[in-house]
């Protein structure tokens, strides 16, 4: 079984804008399914395109399973089967020899900024760069599936 062990944080907007950074990967996601305790997704980013079934949160960690599929039938999926998509643009930023995937979210959730780190083990240890805030990782309203139903601009 494959498990997903991730942290999530804020990103200080003015330091986010400061720094260097590679090419973002546009992404576009929904969700087919979105219950308490698992979600099936949709997800186009560039030229791939995944379906991506995760168990319940339990502490940080999760059951993930993620498979390629054709992008003509991702598209097809996300525009008969998601009634909401999410768009953002992604950059994964290396610091203190951890990926950082950090989020920019555009249309209805257009103004969020959000970092996440996967972790070996719920215990490990990492530094923070210090264009990171607040840890968002227990709060349910910045859950990607969340954000499709609930987005940013209604808070």
């Amino acid at each position: 079984m494959g498990v997903e062990i991730e942290r999530k944080f804020l990103v200080d907007h003015a330091q986010w804008n400061q720094l260097s950074k590679p090419k973002g990967m546009v992404i576009r996601q929904g969700y087919m399914l979105k219950a308490d305790d698992k979600t099936i997704r949709i997800r186009v980013k560039d030229d791939q395109s995944y379906i991506t079934i995760k168990g319940k949160t339990q502490g940080i960690s999760r059951s993930e399973y993620e498979y390629a599929i054709p992008l003509k039938e991702g598209n097809e999926l996300l525009a008969a089967f998601c009634a909401a998509v999410i768009d953002k643009t992604r950059y994964n930023i290396t610091f203190a020899g951890k990926l950082w995937e950090v989020d920019v979210f555009e249309g209805d959730n257009a103004g969020l900024i959000v970092a996440e780190i996967e972790l070996e083990s719920e215990d490990e240890m990492f530094d923070l760069p210090e264009w990171i805030t607040k840890e968002v990782t227990d709060d349910a309203r910045y859950f990607n599936s969340n954000l499709s139903v609930n987005p940013y601009k209604n808070w």
